[in-house]
């Protein structure tokens, strides 16, 4: 099977999804697939390349293009004059963040009419979206936090909001710009911090409770969940792939697969995680993280419709506690990309 797998981007977690590229090759079934390795530099330009090694940008590599002509149905590789067209049976879109998880790559892979793993153009924009997702999620009677938005050109009143808070961008990826604010007077400047990758800011309470997460796979009412994990913070807040080495840990998280929970409230967390999904309109693949209450309830947080797939993320280490290896989820995601059913 010709499948190509994006990686890189234009986003703030190009370094992250090179790593989640890397993790997908030492995976890859190379009995099953052949692959075409498309590298997007963080200038934007779109790279065919012989793998997602540290330094792929500067090793042999021709400019490629994904046709959105269906009846090309795949890359066009650009020479001098000339092109030479490569056809693919699906996408891996290991992209990460704005023009990866957003609905930009795959409005392009609808317009060439190629089959790619993971969510579609509009669930992939609301699950970018944190403050819609938050209104979707409630109307269907899940709880979220409270939440302010405040536009590009728009000021808040400090004196209005219950301290602390959270500001972070509303479409954004990992904890890029997000901020806790502890009193009114740091909020303009953590409002301005956030601006600085979304003129759209999400300022939220703070949430009293434990970070849980679930890797979900699957498309409509045929999902499967991973191991509910549970993230333990020593001080300050979870700042995913923002450490100096995260590969040897956090400096100030210990995420515990499975989760030291109770059976029941285990399966609450699967539960609502798998609602959360459905509600928003996920398909293929999610990683959705949520708060567990001291009441028992589960609070949505947010949803990655394409969640790190390096050797320390969370989707991956939840889904092999659940005895599906990352091999075997790159073939369901691949299967369900093509089928739309889990095998």
């Amino acid at each position: 099977m010709k499948i190509g797998i994006v990686f890189g981007g234009c986003s703030e977690e190009h370094p992250v999804s090179v790593k989640s590229a890397q993790e997908v090759a030492k995976h890859l079934d190379a009995e099953k697939y052949e692959p075409y390795w498309i590298g997007i530099t963080e200038s934007g330009a779109w790279k065919l390349c012989d793998g997602p090694g540290a330094d792929w940008e500067n090793g042999d590599c021709r400019s490629v293009v994904l046709s959105p002509d269906r009846s090309v149905h795949g890359l066009l590789v650009l020479g001098a004059g000339q092109h030479e067209t490569i056809s693919l049976d699906v996408v891996l879109p290991v992209l990460h963040g704005k023009l990866g998880e957003d609905g930009a790559i795959q409005g392009l892979l609808e317009l060439a009419g190629i089959p790619y793993v993971g969510c579609d153009i509009q669930s992939s924009a609301l699950c970018m979206d944190k403050s819609l997702a938050y209104l979707v999620v409630s109307s269907a009677g899940i709880a979220t936090p409270n939440f302010w938005t405040v536009t590009a050109n728009e000021n808040i009143d400090p004196d209005r909001l219950t301290y602390p808070v959270f500001v972070k961008p509303a479409r954004s990826g990992s904890s890029f710009g997000v901020s806790k604010v502890s009193r009114k007077e740091e909020l303009l400047s953590a409002v301005e911090t956030a601006r600085q990758y979304d003129s759209k800011v999400l300022i939220e309470e703070a949430v009293v409770g434990s970070e849980v997460g679930c890797a979900i796979l699957g498309n409509d009412l045929d999902l499967v969940a991973g191991e509910v994990d549970q993230i333990s913070l020593s001080h300050g807040f979870f700042k995913i792939h923002q450490e100096s080495n995260p590969e040897s840990g956090s400096e100030n998280s210990t995420i515990t697969v499975p989760a030291d929970i109770s059976a029941e409230t285990r399966s609450l967390v699967q539960e609502t995680a798998k609602a959360i999904y459905s509600a928003l309109g996920c398909g293929g693949l999610a990683r959705v993280d949520m708060f567990l209450l001291e009441d028992g309830t589960v609070m949505l947080n947010e949803v990655n419709t394409f969640p790190g797939l390096t050797s320390y993320s969370r989707y991956p280490r939840m889904m092999a506690a659940a005895g599906l290896p990352l091999a075997e989820v790159i073939d369901q995601a691949v299967s369900l990309a093509l089928t739309g059913k889990v095998r």
